[in-house]
């Protein structure tokens, strides 16, 4: 195989056209066969192997700085650099990670796991490069669906002010993780389909500009007029008004062409953009019909692409269908979202009422503020994103919409450990930053009842309003708990079977959300060895039970808080302080997670590592109770 010849970074360059295209199959083969049984971003990877191909071989590694925009596209030079042998432990504790890591090899230049911060990155390395007069090339590669981001059109704007080479690769496969939207994925559109032009530009000018007196205007003349003729060739120019040099389309698949148009790009004093098309999921009939059910994929059958593990119920599909159903409801209600329609769950809600669904694109601080314009002008909106990508809208948070006291109502899906994703995209923080804003009020369900229960109160709200959930298979324990949904009010959890038990108990477990379920497991231990324990459902980090709280001070001498965020600004932190600020003698112990970036790994594995799950926990009780 000629996979096997690739053992270090640049070996690739050794490579026959023939043998390229070969490597390409066995690559893609090598891709659906690992991803089938560990699971990982099969589509986006697919769609990138001949371009990743063409990139190492007119890039010498790890001198010159290739970046990817978010990274789930960079398996391809994962496997170009020499780590094929470790993808065996793809996403796994300690393992290779999913994503470009610097720790990882030196021929990973920018960690990234996040949209639209691949140009900036790039922009920053050219500046330094020309500051310390050092040489080599900087690439960007950035998908069409992170143009949607502004910060991409940022150091876009800053780019175009370059005097030395900056090379921007866009691959363009008319997707992000669901279809993409907006103004930029018309314009590309366009473009797709346009023919190649040729500059005009470095050496025409250079010569007229030495013409004594006259040579400025006639450069500036020849400008307009180039503008104009390009705009009736090519639709749009907008890269090229930014002082951007425009190149393409070029045919992403064939890596003859793409090295050429690279080569030419890398002559350039400037910022350059190559419009490279790519087909999302190629080379994998289930992946290129369905490209966002392969973008983070668990394993499949290599056949069928049908899903190996059982389907199971998640809090992202409960949220799915109460949305829907509260829909019909109430024709106020809206749902924004940040390219994350199918992930959130908000595909039903599309389907039924597509005029108040609105997909804005990979742009999560213009989703907040444009929720805040709707909420203003008399709307309900929810505003449904992932915990890790909501910390990059956390000004329009707090200026747009808490400021304003506005009733926008946010979904925060995979809040807290995600898992195999890493620390790039563990929803691990967002208690703390979201409790510190005035005004805004957080909550966390117990149950898939629950998080029924709460989207309905928050939607009647009239205020800013976070309710947090997991990833993973929504809890359907506890059903017959289910007490009305009260502004700042927590839920005791009393059971016949441990109702005696109970009012002799002096430890508290007062557990916030996807902690609840732990709880359970916790006093099941508790009780096995003969001690009693009490439950509360939290349900609010902010506003705190503070009536509750002051009763439990005075009945429990061990109180617990139980929550999935890291320590500083979290749940139990906010519950030490009252108890200490009114008199608190007894022992506290804080469940929480380090003030550390999570690393990859199982979800159980890594809770287990951290001292979140129910063994750990029922130990430092047992431990508390001997001291």
């Amino acid at each position: 195989m000629i996979l096997d010849r690739i053992q270090k970074p640049n070996d690739v360059k050794d490579l026959s056209y023939q043998e390229c295209n070969e490597l390409s199959q066995e690559i893609r083969d090598f891709l659906i066969d690992t991803l089938s049984r560990k699971g990982g971003h099969l589509a986006s990877n697919l769609g990138t192997v001949e371009l990743t191909i063409a990139l190492h071989r007119v890039l010498d590694f790890p001198k010159d700085k290739l970046i990817f925009d978010v990274g789930h596209q960079s398996y391809t030079h994962k496997i170009l650099t020499g780590r094929k042998d470790e993808f065996e432990t793809l996403r796994e504790y300690g393992g290779l990670s999913g994503f470009p890591k610097r720790n990882e090899s030196d021929c990973d230049a920018f960690g990234t796991g996040h949209a639209t911060t691949s140009l900036s990155a790039g922009l920053g390395m050219v500046k330094a490069r020309d500051i310390l007069g050092e040489e080599y090339k900087v690439v960007s590669v950035i998908g069409d669906g992170s143009l949607t981001g502004g910060m991409a059109y940022e150091a876009i704007n800053n780019a175009g002010e370059l005097k030395t080479n900056f090379t921007i690769v866009l691959n363009d496969n008319n997707m992000s993780i669901s279809e993409n939207v907006g103004g930029m994925s018309k314009q590309l559109s366009k473009l797709r389909t346009s023919p190649k032009y040729t500059d005009l530009k470095e050496n025409v000018q250079t010569s007229l500009e030495r013409i004594p007196i006259y040579g400025d205007k006639i450069v500036a003349h020849i400008r307009r007029t180039k503008n104009g003729i390009k705009q009736l060739v090519i639709p749009g120019m907008s890269f090229e008004e930014m002082g951007i040099m425009y190149l393409g389309p070029v045919n992403g698949h064939n890596i003859k062409e793409v090295e050429e148009v690279l080569r030419d790009a890398f002559q350039f004093k400037g910022a350059v953009l190559v419009h490279v098309i790519t087909e999302k999921g190629k080379g994998f009939e289930p992946a290129e019909k369905h490209p966002a059910r392969f973008h983070g994929a668990e394993p499949f059958d290599k056949e069928t692409g049908l899903p190996k593990n059982r389907a199971i119920v998640s809090y992202s599909d409960i949220f799915s269908t109460v949305m829907r159903k509260l829909g019909d409801r109430d024709p106020k209600l809206c749902a924004v979202t940040a390219a994350m329609m199918d992930g959130t769950g908000l595909r039903r809600f599309h389907n039924m009422f597509p005029d108040r669904f609105f997909d804005v694109g990979i742009a999560e601080e213009h989703a907040v503020t444009f929720a805040a314009g709707l909420a203003a002008s008399g709307l309900h909106p929810v505003v449904a994103i992932y915990s890790s990508f909501l910390q990059r809208a956390y000004d329009q948070i707090l200026h747009d919409v808490c400021l304003q006291d506005l009733p926008v109502t946010f979904a925060i899906d995979r809040a807290g450990i995600v898992g195999h994703d890493g620390p790039t995209h563990n929803g691990v923080f967002d208690i703390s930053y979201l409790s510190e804003i005035p005004n805004m009020v957080v909550c966390a369900p117990k149950n898939k009842w629950e998080l029924s229960d709460m989207l309905k109160f928050a939607i009647s709200y009239g205020h800013p309003i976070a309710i947090r959930y997991p990833k993973g298979e929504a809890y359907d324990g506890l059903k017959d708990h289910r007490d009305k949904i009260v502004l700042g009010k927590c839920e005791p959890i009393k059971s016949d079977e441990y109702s005696a038990s109970d009012k002799d108990s002096k430890i508290l477990l007062f557990a916030l959300g996807s902690m609840v379920k732990t709880a359970i497991s916790v006093r099941n231990r508790l009780f096995a060895a003969g001690i009693p324990v009490s439950i509360t459902n939290a349900r609010f980090v902010k506003t705190l039970d503070t009536e509750y709280l002051l009763k439990a001070i005075k009945k429990y001498s061990l109180i617990v808080t139980m929550e999935e965020n890291v320590r500083t600004g979290g749940f139990g932190e906010q519950v030490e302080d009252f108890l200490f600020e009114n008199g608190y003698t007894g022992k506290i112990i804080n469940i929480s997670l380090p003030d550390a970036f999570i690393p990859q790994g199982d979800i159980a594995f890594l809770k287990k590592k951290y001292g979140l799950n129910s063994q750990s926990i029922y130990e430092k009780i047992v431990r508390a109770l001997d001291d």
